[in-house]
């Protein structure tokens, strides 16, 4: 089997951002009259999209919902988010990643972004990183009716790079995800696909029955050990 395609989640894999997200929320339900999340965000974050986490925390608090509600809240949280992520001199990408990535790009990997995120953050945070050009395509939660751990995502990912490159040809079987979650590896294993989880979001034992081989940061994966196995996958 021949490794074609990289598919990262964003945020816990490129992003450390968990905090950006938390103040923005908190924004929005103090302009609502709300309470902010206070201990609930980790319980409803984690391999969540910007709207399924809203509407959990918004339910908490006792607060009817419409979807019209719903999507004016998640259009104001992304306007307070690309505001605190402009603000930043230093964009907190994880350590090594842009070099992974820069890695897997040099050995002809078509990449993808695979997330439950909003996508003007994804590509705000690619494009202030300056490696958005290595991307050809993203899937973010405004493209998915399921998030993780269904596998709507990745399979909308392999489709559109299908489209893109008309004679790749991608199977599952021929990618690999970056995965920081336990939904995310879930999503990837339904989809077909190996997966590397990385120890940014939960500690290493507790992903490493999850994933086909786990890591703790990027710098202990190289495009050599990934080919290798690849080739011994039948």
């Amino acid at each position: 089997m021949v490794l074609k395609a990289v598919l990262f989640n964003f945020n816990g894999v490129i992003i450390k951002d968990e905090s950006i997200h938390r103040e923005s929320i908190d924004e929005i339900l103090l302009a609502e009259n709300l309470s902010p999340q206070g201990k609930e965000f980790s319980k409803v974050s984690v391999a969540s999209s910007d709207k399924s986490c809203l509407k959990e925390l918004l339910k908490l608090r006792g607060r009817s919902i419409t979807d019209e509600y719903l999507d004016k809240l998640i259009a104001k949280k992304a306007i307070v988010y690309r505001q605190k992520l402009e603000q930043l001199e230093i964009l907190p990408i994880y350590p090594d990643v842009v070099q992974f990535i820069e890695q897997m790009f040099n050995n002809s990997c078509k990449l993808a972004v695979v997330t439950g995120a909003i996508g003007s953050e994804v590509e705000l945070g690619l494009k202030q990183g300056r490696i958005g050009l290595y991307f050809d395509t993203i899937v973010s939660g405004d493209d998915i009716s399921q998030n993780k751990p269904d596998p709507q995502g990745y399979l909308l990912a392999i489709d559109s790079l299908n489209k893109l490159y008309p004679d790749l040809n991608l199977l599952s079987s021929e990618c690999l995800a970056i995965e920081d979650t336990f939904a995310g590896l879930q999503a990837s294993k339904s989809a077909g696909i190996q997966a590397v989880a990385i120890a940014h979001t939960y500690p290493f034992h507790m992903l490493q029955r999850r994933a086909n081989w786990t890591i703790d940061r990027f710098a202990d994966l190289e495009f050599d050990r990934i080919d290798k196995f690849f080739e011994s996958v039948k």
